[in-house]
């Protein structure tokens, strides 16, 4: 597999303990590149993962507030995304979800008004509790890398009263494999996520400009497994795809006429240029876990 998780790049901020942890797995994914790719206003069941976090280890100086990936609402009080986004945080962490079109430009506004850290993340997302799949790293066959934010009734009721969404459909148990590679090839593909472009060369090497604001990209299907769907997102075949900070945000497929979040982005290579792996969500390990918090179908 890949060795470039599709979380934005945090490493210069968080602790030595953190960045160590974080280097012996798979990097973390972007946001949707900028070749073939388009604003995404429409899918507001589609948003970013905020955090709030201690970033040099001092409890005097202010916790950072900013987002780090994406992921999809799928029930009116649940968030599906990556568990590579949740864990081996520093201590404190607080997770908050936005539903924004352009997060970046509202953790901005908010750090201009000042305050609190919590006051600035309030003001931008609605604070929620994290759940990741236990068994997770797990392995290249199965990571387990899925990850859930509840909210509670108040919470719940705050972002329904900030933004209007209608939870994503999952796909039913073992949908994918059922329709087989022929028709996945030729069904339509989409992926969509805040990350970041893919790497643009310069004098001190690659960079990946942008994130924070919700994108989409059109994707083709290249092979399944028993717990991973591959799409590819080659340039010279029209395509988009995804990059760092679209870790955990939803690849959707078209079914029926229907959008089915076939998959959670997970890595890819590392410039982003041709390849997104994503996390089967009908597969019986993704459903294991999704059951505990929501009515699957």
């Amino acid at each position: 597999m890949e060795e470039d998780l599709r979380r934005t790049a945090l490493f210069a901020s968080l602790t030595a303990a953190s960045v160590a942890s974080m280097l012996t797995m798979a990097a973390p994914a972007s946001a949707i590149n900028s070749y073939n790719a388009a604003l995404a206003p429409e899918r507001t069941e589609v948003g970013s993962l905020v955090v709030q976090y201690d970033r040099d280890n001092n409890p005097a100086t202010p916790d950072a507030v900013r987002w780090v990936c994406s992921g999809t609402m799928i029930s009116r009080d649940v968030f599906l995304t990556a568990a590579h986004c949740t864990t081996d945080w520093p201590a404190g962490i607080k997770f908050y979800v936005s539903l924004d079109q352009n997060t970046q430009a509202a953790i901005d506004a908010s750090n201009k008004l000042g305050g609190t850290p919590e006051q600035i993340a309030q003001r931008v997302a609605v604070e929620g509790s994290p759940h990741w799949d236990a068994a997770y790293p797990g392995n290249s066959a199965d990571a387990h890398d899925i990850a859930v934010i509840t909210f509670d009734k108040a919470q719940a009721a705050e972002l329904a009263k900030r933004w209007t969404f209608t939870p994503a459909q999952l796909p039913r148990d073992n949908q994918l494999s059922e329709l087989g590679s022929r028709a996945l090839d030729a069904a339509q593909w989409q992926v969509m996520g805040y990350g970041t472009q893919e790497a643009v060369n310069g004098p001190g090497g690659q960079t990946h400009p942008g994130g924070g604001v919700r994108m989409k990209a059109t994707l083709d299907f290249n092979a399944l497994n028993k717990t991973w769907v591959r799409l590819a997102m080659n340039e010279s075949r029209d395509l988009g795809g995804a990059c760092y900070g679209d870790s955990g945000g939803p690849n959707f497929v078209t079914l029926d006429g229907k959008l089915v979040l076939a998959g959670t982005t997970i890595t890819g290579d590392s410039p982003c240029y041709a390849t997104n792996v994503a996390y089967r969500t009908d597969s019986d390990s993704a459903r294991n876990f999704l059951k505990q918090f929501v009515a699957l179908p």
